[in-house]
C-alpha cells in the first residue's frame, strides 16, 4: 500500500514507521534482509518493497533459518546481520540464533513485531515481553512504540550489536507505530575509531614474551579482517610462536602453515591439549577462553599460576574465569597491527618447542586405517586438494564435525563458520546464508543426518534465491555425540538415539537440486566434482559406518573400555 507523503514544518517528509525502519536499515548499512514475514510487521514489509533496488530480501522458511542465515552474513561481513520475524512463535523459534551470535559474538540485529499497545499485559494472541525473554542471550532488548524514535533507537541497536565485544540486539516493533508518521532524519553509524593496545602494553608483553621457553598463541573471538588476520600472522610466525584457535575459528590462520597447532576446543587432540599444559606463557588473542578453549575450565590455572596474556575487545572479559598476567583491551585487528610493527624476537629459544607442538598436529592429522570400504579421513583429505581457495566452510554440530576438524586444513583466504554454542541445525542455513553474502565462492557445508533434518527445509530458499551450496551430510542414523556418551555411561542400552532417515540424494532432487550418494573413499571428489559442476545447490550424503561412531573410536570399543571402569 503506498502512502500519501506529508511535508511537515521541519521540510522532511513525513513517512511511516515502516518506511521509517526500511530506510533506517539503509542508513546502517544492511544489504540482506534474512525474514519469515508475519502480519505484524506489514508495514516494514512494506517500506522494504520501496527499498528493494537497495535492500535484498531473503525469504525464508523458518526462523531459526533465517536468523542463521543473518549470523552467517554477519561472521562474514563484520557487519550486523538483519533478521525479521513474526510475534510470539515466530520469535521463540529465532531465539536458538540469537543465542548462537550470543555465543560466537557475532553482530546481529533481529527485528520483531509486536502485538498491538493497548493489548498489553492480557496475554493477548501471541502475546511476549521481548525484553524478559532475550534479555539473558541479547546485549540489548528495546522496544520502539513512536516512530519518532525510529532512527534513534535503530542507530543505537547496529551501535550495540557491532561495537566491543559484537553480539546480538533485539528490537520489537510495536504494530501501531508502524502505521503512524513521523517527520525525522536518517541516522547512520558515527565515525568511531577502534580501540588500540596501549603502548605500555605491548612492552609488556614482549618483555614477557622474551622470557618465555614454550610460548602458545590461541586465536578466537570475531570481529577479525583479512588485514587483521595478516598481521597477526606475521607477528606469531615472525617470532616463531606455534599458533592454536579456538572452537570453531580455523579461519583465523592458515592450517598448513607449520605454526599451525590445531583446534583447541570440543574434541581437542590430546596432544595439543598436553602441549597446552606445558606452555609457559598463553597468548590468547580475541578469545574469551570459555568452556570448550579451556577443556571445561581445567586447561589453565584460574588463580594465574600458568602466565596469559589475553587481548579482547572488551574488557570486561579479560580474566573473567582466569586470572591473567597482562590484559589488553583492544580492537583486535588494531592490536594485530601494532604487533605486526614490533621488532622481532632476537633469536627465540623455542624452535625446537614450536616444531614439537607442530608435530602433535601432524601425528593426529595422519590418516588412520577403517574397516569397511569407506576411509573418511583419505576421502576429506583428498577433497580439500580440490577446493578453491577462497572456499567458504561452514559447519553443524555433532560428532561427524569432528572428521573434518582433525582431518582438514582450513588455508589462508579460506573462512570457516561454525556454532561454538554447539547449535544443531546451523550448518544448511549458514551455509545458505555464506552463498547469498558471497555467490562467486564455493561454499561447502558439513552437517549429520540429525542437524540436516532440523532446517533442511531451507534448502528451499536455495532454490528461491538462486544460491548453490554443497552440503556434505553425514549419515550414520544416529545421534552420534549422544550415542557416543550414552554408550560411554550406559553401553549396549541404546536408548532415544536411533534415527530414520530419507535418501538425502532424492531429497535435494526433490527441489530440482544435484544429489549423490557416497560409500566408498574413492567416490566423494568425483561426486563433489559433479555436484559443482551442476551449478545447483547439491547434496552428497556420505553413508558412514555406524561402528564408526568417532574418528577415534568404534561402539565396541566404547563399550569394552566403560566395562573397564
Amino acid at each position: 500500500m503506498a502512502h500519501a507523503a506529508a511535508q511537515s514544518s521541519n521540510g522532511i517528509e513525513a513517512r511511516t514507521g515502516g518506511q521509517l525502519l526500511a530506510d533506517a536499515l539503509v542508513a546502517n548499512g544492511a544489504t540482506h534482509v534474512f525474514a519469515v514475514p508475519g502480519e505484524s510487521y506489514l508495514d516494514l514489509l512494506d517500506g522494504l518493497y520501496n527499498q528493494r533496488n537497495r535492500i535484498e530480501l531473503v525469504t525464508c522458511r523458518f526462523e531459526a533459518g533465517a536468523v542463521h542465515m543473518a549470523e552467517a552474513h554477519g561472521k562474514l561481513t563484520g557487519k550486523a546481520g538483519v533478521a525479521i520475524v513474526t510475534r510470539g512463535p515466530g520469535a521463540c523459534h529465532a531465539a536458538i540464533g540469537v543465542h548462537v551470535a550470543f555465543q560466537d559474538s557475532t553482530p546481529l540485529v533481529l527485528l520483531v513485531g509486536q502485538i498491538p499497545m493497548n493489548e498489553t499485559d492480557r496475554e493477548t494472541f501471541q502475546e511476549v515481553d521481548y525484553r524478559r525473554f532475550f534479555g539473558p542471550i541479547a546485549k540489548w532488548v528495546t522496544q520502539i512504540d513512536e516512530a519518532a524514535r525510529i532512527p534513534e533507537l535503530m542507530a543505537h541497536a547496529f551501535d550495540v550489536a557491532t561495537s566491543g565485544r559484537p553480539g546480538p540486539v533485539v528490537v520489537a516493533l510495536s504494530e501501531e507505530m508502524q502505521k503512524d508518521l513521523a517527520s525525522v532524519p536518517d541516522i547512520g553509524p558515527g565515525a568511531v575509531m577502534p580501540a588500540y593496545p596501549a603502548p605500555a602494553a605491548l612492552d609488556r608483553m614482549m618483555e614477557m614474551l622474551g622470557k618465555a621457553e614454550r610460548p602458545l598463541a590461541i586465536l578466537g573471538g570475531s570481529g577479525w579482517t583479512p588485514e587483521g588476520k595478516a598481521a597477526i600472522r606475521d607477528f606469531l610466525v615472525g617470532n616463531d610462536i606455534p599458533v592454536a584457535v579456538s572452537f570453531r575459528r580455523m579461519g583465523l590462520f592458515d592450517g598448513t602453515s607449520a605454526h599451525y597447532a590445531g583446534d583447541l576446543g570440543v574434541g581437542a587432540d590430546a596432544g595439543l591439549v598436553a602441549k597446552a599444559r606445558e606452555s609457559d606463557l598463553i597468548l590468547a588473542f580475541g578469545t574469551r577462553l570459555g568452556e570448550p578453549v579451556s577443556q571445561g575450565y581445567t586447561l589453565f590455572d584460574f588463580a594465574g599460576k600458568q602466565p596469559i596474556i589475553q587481548v579482547h575487545q572488551d574488557q570486561a572479559e579479560i580474566g573473567r574465569v582466569h586470572r591473567v598476567a597482562l590484559g589488553i583491551t583492544a580492537d583486535v585487528n588494531a592490536f594485530a597491527k601494532a604487533a605486526a610493527a614490533l621488532p622481532r624476537i632476537d633469536a627465540p629459544r623455542w624452535g625446537e618447542w614450536r616444531k614439537a607442538v607442530r608435530a602433535a598436529r601432524e601425528a593426529q592429522a595422519k590418516a588412520p586405517s577403517y574397516e569397511g570400504p569407506l576411509n573418511l579421513a583419505v576421502a576429506l583429505q583428498e577433497l580439500e586438494k580440490v577446493l578453491p581457495a577462497d572456499t567458504i566452510y561452514t559447519s553443524d554440530a555433532g560428532n561427524f564435525a569432528t572428521w573434518p576438524n582433525r582431518f582438514m586444513h582450513v588455508r589462508e583466504g579460506q573462512d570457516f563458520l561454525g556454532p561454538t554454542n554447539g547449535a544443531m541445525g546451523y550448518g544448511i542455513p549458514a551455509a545458505i546464508g555464506a552463498a547469498i553474502t558471497h555467490p562467486d565462492r564455493t561454499v561447502v557445508c558439513f552437517v549429520g543426518d540429525g542437524g540436516a533434518l532440523m532446517t533442511g527445509q531451507e534448502m528451499a530458499t536455495c532454490f528461491h534465491q538462486g544460491a548453490a551450496p554443497i552440503i556434505l551430510v553425514f549419515n550414520n542414523g544416529m545421534y552420534g555425540t549422544i550415542r557416543m556418551y550414552q554408550e560411554r555411561t550406559y553401553p549396549g542400552r541404546v536408548s532415544g538415539t536411533k534415527l530414520t532417515n530419507p535418501d538425502f540424494a532424492r531429497f535435494i532432487e526433490a527441489f530440482g537440486g544435484h544429489g549423490e550418494v557416497v560409500e566408498a573413499t574413492d567416490e566423494l571428489v568425483p561426486a563433489f566434482q559433479r555436484a559443482k559442476a551442476s551449478g545447483k545447490a547439491a547434496i552428497i550424503e556420505i553413508r558412514m559406518n555406524p561402528e564408526q561412531v568417532t574418528n577415534r573410536a568404534t561402539i565396541e570399543q566404547l563399550r569394552a573400555q566403560a566395562k573397564k571402569a
